[in-house]
């Protein structure tokens, strides 16, 4: 959730769709239940229906949670000799993920706001295209600074994955935000995850004081990364009680 903020007792929910369009999607036939443990490049298609929730426990703790349910297509590439078919498809339930937020300092002029966050990820072991195989989790710390020309963010995390066994580098971005007006803001930013990077940007409507139209599109920076991927959704904003 980008640019995005949450005070105690706030709670937000934020309805939105995604598509995915790859014309070199990686991927493995023996992780898709194939056999051959050799890297092919593919045709992939995939929309996203996702649900997220998230709550301010109290000014320095907040909670989220984010379900999925996602249709997939990919096309086997033409020098893949495994018995996979020539088109592949799944759709269901996707990732099922929580997050616990903590923010250590709160931003000045001349320190910036230092948070952290724990994310898991819940498996989906029937599915094979769409599906999370095991349990994976993720810590990430990051800092936010105000200037006079907009907000910028860096943050970085670790991630273990169950089914590997093993601590790698996880996701990484550095962002930019700015007030275009008292209703419009926009964000862009460069997001990873090891040798996976997109260029994100999104405009923020805020059509009523408790809902904002957001428009988002992430487009590939690396050949391993997703082509294109727009989003739009309406975030819903529901104040706490004072």
């Amino acid at each position: 959730m980008f640019a995005t903020y949450i005070a105690r007792g706030e709670l937000l929910v934020y309805p939105f769709f995604e598509a995915y369009r790859d014309r070199n999607h990686e991927y493995k036939p023996s992780e898709l239940g194939y056999g051959l443990a050799q890297d092919f490049r593919g045709k992939y298609r995939a929309s996203e229906r996702l649900l997220f929730v998230a709550y301010g426990i109290s000014d320095r703790l907040a909670v989220e949670f984010e379900a999925a349910t996602i249709s997939a297509r990919l096309e086997r590439a033409a020098g893949d000799p495994s018995a996979m078919p020539a088109v592949l498809e799944e759709s269901g339930l996707g990732d099922v993920e929580g997050q616990l937020r903590f923010r250590w300092t709160d931003g000045t002029a001349r320190v910036p706001e230092v948070f952290s966050y724990l994310e898991v990820v819940a498996p989906n072991r029937g599915r094979k295209l769409i599906g999370t195989e095991d349990w994976e989790f993720k810590f990430g710390t990051g800092a936010i600074r105000s200037f006079s020309i907009g907000t910028v963010a860096v943050r970085v995390a670790a991630e273990y994955a169950k089914a590997d066994g093993k601590v790698a580098l996880g996701e990484y971005a550095v962002e930019f935000i700015r007030a275009l007006s008292s209703r419009l803001r926009f964000y862009t930013g460069l997001e990873g995850t090891q040798d996976e990077m997109e260029w994100i940007s999104e405009l923020q409507v805020r059509l009523t004081r408790f809902a904002t139209l957001k428009l988002n599109a992430a487009v590939g920076a690396t050949s391993k990364a997703t082509d294109w991927a727009p989003e739009i959704g309406i975030l819903f904003r529901f104040p706490g009680r004072r």
